[in-house]
């Protein structure tokens, strides 16, 4: 999905640690999260990968500058089966995944913040799981 029109801005702090998760859950909600922003720029505009680390925990920030989210529709993207995206182009699962990932298996955060023009997807995760995520 990644285009020549899109421009990839990378902005990783030099102190983010390694942290315990399951890899390959992490992997589906970043893979999840850049191609819903890759599709709300339409395949043309700017994505900002940003990471860095503050008081034990690390966020991830992804940030497009498409058309935004309504603010009406903020608080429902995370719901299962909620997609603003035509019959047949969507499911509505992938923000519903990353966030059951990120949320319920890391126990850390995932937020939105948007406005016209920037939608910020940020994801908190903890540098150590607890031990009573197993499963």
């Amino acid at each position: 999905k990644i285009t020549a029109d899109i421009s990839i801005t990378r902005d990783y702090a030099d102190d983010v640690p390694r942290i315990e998760a399951y890899g390959s859950e992490l992997n589906q909600v970043w893979t999840n999260i850049i191609d819903n922003a890759i599709d709300s720029i339409e395949g043309r505009g700017e994505l900002t990968l940003r990471a860095y680390t503050a008081d034990g925990v690390v966020t991830v920030d992804i940030i497009d500058n498409g058309p935004g989210v309504p603010p009406e529709i903020q608080p429902r993207i995370f719901e299962p089966f909620f997609t603003t995206k035509g019959p047949g182009v969507g499911t509505g699962l992938g923000l519903h995944i990353a966030y059951n990932i990120v949320v319920h298996k890391h126990r850390g955060q995932i937020q939105v913040a948007s406005k016209p023009g920037e939608t910020r997807l940020r994801v908190v995760l903890p540098i150590r799981l607890a031990a009573s995520n197993s499963g």
